[in-house]
């Protein structure tokens, strides 16, 4: 045995769908939430998540959408990835390597139905907003994909 050597925390792999709702005046649809470890670091996110198994981007990004907001589209309504990236982030103590592609909705209004929140979301999204894009690039507040605005600005 080594001392002082220690091991890198395990990094999960992790495919995620994505989905910038947007509202009939451009709003995009953010969710506030936290780490359950760092419950007083709050920031905002696109709608989305994990895959269940045997799912596709497109497939993931429609039902989340749908668990978090209430809100059901086909999938084929999503259409192409507007983007792609790969982030590395800590959640409950675990580390994250999560690839992600983030798709594109739109209506008319939409009040948020949170009815479909998994009992982790629960206890970390406490708030939801729509930011314009002059709001989100005049705020103080950390939001991701870092480079939202960039992406917004290329979609809008």
């Amino acid at each position: 045995m080594s001392i002082g050597v220690t091991t890198p925390a395990e990094v999960r792999e992790r495919r995620a769908g994505r989905v910038l709702l947007l509202d009939a005046d451009d709003r995009v649809l953010l969710f506030r939430g936290c780490d359950p470890a760092v419950p007083d670091d709050k920031y905002w996110f696109t709608p989305g998540g994990g895959f269940d198994e045997g799912e596709e981007p497109r497939q993931a990004a429609a039902r989340e959408l749908f668990e978090e907001t209430g809100l059901r589209l086909p999938e084929t309504e999503l259409g192409e990835p507007v983007h792609e990236d790969i982030t590395e982030f800590s959640f409950d103590g675990r580390r994250y390597r999560q690839r992600q592609w983030f798709y594109v909705a739109r209506v008319a209004s939409w009040e948020v139905d949170t009815a479909g929140f998994e009992p982790i979301e629960r206890t970390t999204m406490d708030e939801h907003h729509w930011w314009s894009l002059t709001e989100l690039e005049a705020t103080g507040e950390r939001y991701y994909p870092a480079n939202l605005t960039r992406i917004l600005r290329e979609v809008l």
